[in-house]
């Protein structure tokens, strides 16, 4: 499979990437040597190999849901440029 110019052009304003057309075939042979390692992927038998990785096969381990303060609030608050007592101050942003 091999890209025109005008496939390119398209691929790249959907990327929002902005290209000259002095680069236009540059990125043509780039995209078509991607394409070229994606076709010889393809070539590859892999009947009868049992997928690695897949969510499928995965289960996700449970554990109890805790609500905690974290146990370092005066820690977090020392980061803080001001504070009144156990509260961050934010500049007012709503009148």
């Amino acid at each position: 499979m091999s890209l025109d110019p005008a496939t390119v052009r398209r691929i790249a304003r959907l990327a929002r990437i902005g290209i000259d057309e002095s680069d236009l075939q540059a990125l043509q042979g780039e995209l078509n040597g991607i394409l070229g390692w994606i076709e010889q992927l393809n070539e590859v038998d892999v009947g009868g190999v049992e997928p690695m990785v897949g969510t499928g096969h995965a289960a996700l381990r449970m554990r109890e849901d805790w609500v905690t303060d974290g146990e370092a609030r005066d820690a977090v608050l020392s980061n803080a440029p001001d504070k009144a007592g156990p509260f961050y101050t934010v500049p007012k942003v709503v009148e």
